[in-house]
């Protein structure tokens, strides 16, 4: 486990941010969802403490403690004062080290994650954006949702998950602490027995999710249009594309499209959708840092009378980039937005630390972003309608609406 410290101004706040290698897309072909399960059981009891213990101790600081489920990673998130600070930490060693994984905490977690499944399954938005990821990656590791399936979890049992709970161990781990006050915090979490086994314990790649390594031939991709019908008023509609990996060198460049299309009261999408035509309820880019294969995904929703025309409008949206270079003064106002995204996306203690430990966890440095702000001064017009031609071009749809609905729309999109 690499210990990084990010000493800044945070008004005695600590914030401890854990990134373990490998989240669902590690999940076993038929065991979709189990770290998932994995991660929200952790945090009900390990070590010395049992559930109602833990979050006795938790609560009485006054602290934050998650472990979230993504698809690249698993995330342990702690927030409290800094005098609390050596009293909290070894519950983050104890986790990976030693979670109690208790039967009765194993079947309320199921029975929650099967619930907020359900929940998702009532979102139009949801099931768009599932058939358009089934579409895309099929049964690959990024082909289904972190919180996996209801079979899949309904299967999964305690010695499944002490399986995956003692990989944890071998895998590799970057532990960001940022605060003002970091004093003896390396020793302290050196020395400590919660951490023991880590410092015992080598990566052994054997123990690894074969997964994790060399995410290739995600792109399993045979129609360029799935569609869900339901009985809705609304109609949503996602088109996108799997691009590449975040530490991709074009990366950079993809972010800027998404910026231009989709950040702010002066991007195409709300100038054109909203503010021009008023033909949508919401719209946006769905464009997440993810290790291999991102997708980049235009998404909106509207209604039925307006379905066709918001459909024309995405794809001129979409081409804008692929067929014209930006302004001069478009570049610029685009640099500077990008700026403030960056700045926006790392105000807090919480957030500085939790993009620093997914940098790492993507084998990247802890200070990319000033890289990448170095990098953006020199970016042109072309560049980015280079990357826009290489990376953007023939995306695929994904339509949730009534039946009747989606007919049109699909012979709207055979015209493309």
């Amino acid at each position: 486990m690499k210990i990084v410290l990010d000493k800044c101004n945070s008004k005695k706040i600590i914030a401890a941010k854990l990134w373990i290698e490998d989240g669902s897309r590690a999940d076993p072909i038929n065991k979709k969802g189990i770290h998932q399960i994995l991660s929200s059981t952790i945090l009900r009891g390990c070590g010395p403490y049992k559930n109602e213990k833990l979050a006795e101790i938790v609560e009485a600081a006054g602290a934050n403690l998650n472990c979230d489920t993504y698809e690249d990673g698993l995330l342990i998130s702690l927030k409290c004062i800094e005098s609390d600070a050596y009293k909290l930490f070894p519950l983050i060693g104890w986790m990976i080290t030693k979670p109690l994984l208790q039967p009765d905490q194993i079947e309320l977690e199921k029975d929650l994650t099967i619930k907020a499944i359900k929940r998702q399954k009532e979102s139009t938005y949801q099931l768009a954006f599932d058939g358009w990821r089934e579409m895309i990656y099929a049964d690959s590791p990024y082909g289904h949702d972190p919180l996996g399936s209801i079979n899949d979890i309904n299967k999964i049992s305690r010695l499944d998950l002490l399986k995956v709970a003692d990989s944890l161990i071998h895998r590799k781990k970057f532990l960001v602490i940022s605060g003002e006050s970091l004093f003896n915090i390396y020793d302290y979490i050196k020395d400590s027995c919660a951490f023991e086994r880590l410092k015992k314990t080598n990566l052994d790649e054997n123990k690894i999710s074969p997964n994790n390594k060399k995410l290739v031939s995600l792109y399993k991709q045979k129609k360029r249009i799935c569609t869900k019908g339901i009985e809705t008023e609304q109609v949503i509609l996602l088109l996108g594309k799997a691009t590449i990996n975040y530490d991709s060198k074009s990366d950079l460049l993809l972010r800027l499209i998404s910026c231009y299309l989709g950040y702010g009261m002066s991007s195409l999408l709300f100038k054109v959708l909203r503010e021009k035509y008023g033909v949508v309820y919401e719209a946006g880019i769905y464009h997440p840092i993810r290790e291999n294969q991102t997708p980049f995904i235009m998404h909106a929703s509207t209604t039925e009378d307006k379905a066709i025309l918001t459909l024309k409008l995405l794809n001129e949206c979409w081409g804008k980039l692929i067929d014209n270079e930006l302004s001069a003064e478009e570049l610029d106002l685009l640099k500077m937005k990008y700026r403030g995204q960056i700045a926006h996306s790392l105000q807090s203690v919480s957030q500085r630390a939790e993009h620093k430990a997914h940098l790492l966890g993507l084998g990247l440095k802890k200070d990319h972003d000033k890289e990448i702000l170095l990098r953006l001064e020199s970016i042109n017009s072309k560049e980015i309608k280079d990357a826009a031609n290489i990376y953007l071009k023939n995306p695929s749809l994904s339509v949730c609406s009534k039946n009747e609905v989606i007919q049109k729309i699909i012979k709207e999109w055979d015209l493309n």
